[in-house]
């Protein structure tokens, strides 16, 4: 079944990917209709996330961003179609890199460099820092337990210079690339929710009492390497730019959790500024804090 299924989704997205950009941004059009009148994919956990970060925006507004969300989502959908099975040159148009010269200057001095982002915009386009950086660019992964997907999309993620690798080995493979003086290129998409066993810090984010993973900041403190954000911005529908701003140059240096507080502002600022490009449909928000222990909330 899991060789059925994998089939079916490859045929169906190499067929969606021979139309030209345009034509499948029209389609987009089209499920975005299905998905949010019809279906009404996930929308009481986005309309929840909605009312609980922006609870001073009139109900007009909220209604906007929610309309405007489900647009970007499945404008998303169909631009990983296409970014699956599109060649580098169609795939390199779609995401312009403002300030890259940022990053490039540390690789002749050895160094490398941690870059924390969100679920915004269309973070496939991370795995293009290979193309431009002579870092050796490591894209961590949730493993998956449908084998032939997992490995079509490393394939994806390796087609530009990257290698992928399963969240359980991040650790152990910087370590190995740091020790052996291998300067690297670490993304790390920061704004999931941990394993309620997992949880260890807690900060306001969008407004409400919110767990944090603290991957970045332990990493950047163990092996000292400078931590940026990246922001990407959506300038018109299969059109983005990404920028690149430096938090910490010396992680050592830092008080416990500044690291962690820096990128998530960092997040909330680019959030605030255009909210639809976010990822609302995700249960950011399943665990509180209640009293000394944790309970996972329902919607509503």
């Amino acid at each position: 079944m899991k060789s059925i299924l994998f089939y079916a989704f490859y045929i169906f997205s190499w067929l969606i990917a021979q139309l030209p950009l345009k034509g499948i941004l029209f389609l987009s059009k089209i499920t975005y209709h299905i998905s949010y009148y019809i279906i009404g994919y996930r929308l009481k956990t986005v309309r929840y996330n909605l009312k609980n970060s922006f609870p001073e925006k009139p109900e007009i507004e909220l209604k906007r961003i929610e309309k405007a969300f489900y647009k970007h989502f499945n404008d998303l959908l169909f631009e990983t179609f296409y970014l699956l099975h599109t060649n580098k040159e169609n795939a390199i148009k779609m995401f312009k890199f403002k300030n890259i010269e940022i990053l490039q200057k540390y690789y002749p001095l050895g160094k490398s460099v941690i870059i924390a982002t969100g679920h915004y915009g269309n973070w496939e386009g991370l795995n293009l820092f290979g193309y431009y950086l002579d870092h050796k660019v490591i894209g961590v992964y949730k493993p998956l337990a449908n084998k032939r997907f997992e490995t079509f999309l490393n394939n994806f993620r390796e087609k530009y210079g990257a290698i992928a690798v399963p969240m359980p080995d991040t650790f152990r493979t910087v370590m190995s690339y740091h020790q052996q003086h291998k300067p690297f290129f670490l993304g790390l998409i920061s704004d999931q929710t941990p394993a309620q066993a997992d949880i260890r810090y807690w900060t306001n984010f969008l407004n409400q009492d919110t767990p944090i993973f603290l991957g970045v900041e332990k990493i950047a403190v163990k092996i000292d390497q400078p931590v940026f954000f990246c922001s990407m911005r959506k300038v018109k529908r299969g059109r983005y730019e990404i920028e690149i701003e430096l938090l910490c140059e010396n992680p050592k240096d830092t008080k416990p959790f500044e690291i962690t507080e820096m990128q998530v502002r960092a997040l909330e600022r680019l959030i605030h500024e255009t909210p639809e490009y976010w990822l609302w449909s995700h249960r950011r928000w399943k665990y509180k804090r209640v009293g000394n222990s944790i309970e996972r909330q329902k919607l509503g």
